[in-house]
């Protein structure tokens, strides 16, 4: 379980989300789980921290890190179960209002 952060991109070894700096900004992320969402870079650290606890194997309630699971989701104005839920679901899924974000911004058009 391991974050790759960079000064542009954090990526995951468990989830298929990322966090990128927003285009032409020079403090603002954008991660693809809760999309729409301008954070700075802490807040899209912790937002890419729920992807990998919720990546394959996921947690429940009763797992030890559910206690810090509430704190993270309650950092970014959210749940813990609302987030985990949110974070589980693959990116690009149309059923749940989730896009990814592309690998090349200036290729997406």
């Amino acid at each position: 379980m391991a974050l790759t952060i960079q000064d542009d991109t954090i990526t995951s070894d468990r989830s298929a989300h990322a966090a990128r700096l927003a285009p032409g900004e020079q403090h603002v992320w954008e991660v693809s789980w809760p999309p729409g969402r301008r954070m700075n870079r802490n807040t899209a650290i912790t937002a890419m921290t729920i992807a990998e606890v919720a990546g394959p194997g996921g947690t429940h309630a009763g797992d030890r890190l559910w206690g810090h699971i509430h704190g993270w989701a309650a950092e970014l104005g959210m749940t813990a179960p609302d987030a985990l839920a949110r974070a589980a679901t693959p990116p690009g899924r149309a059923d749940a209002g989730l896009s990814a974000l592309p690998a090349d911004p200036e290729a997406a058009g």
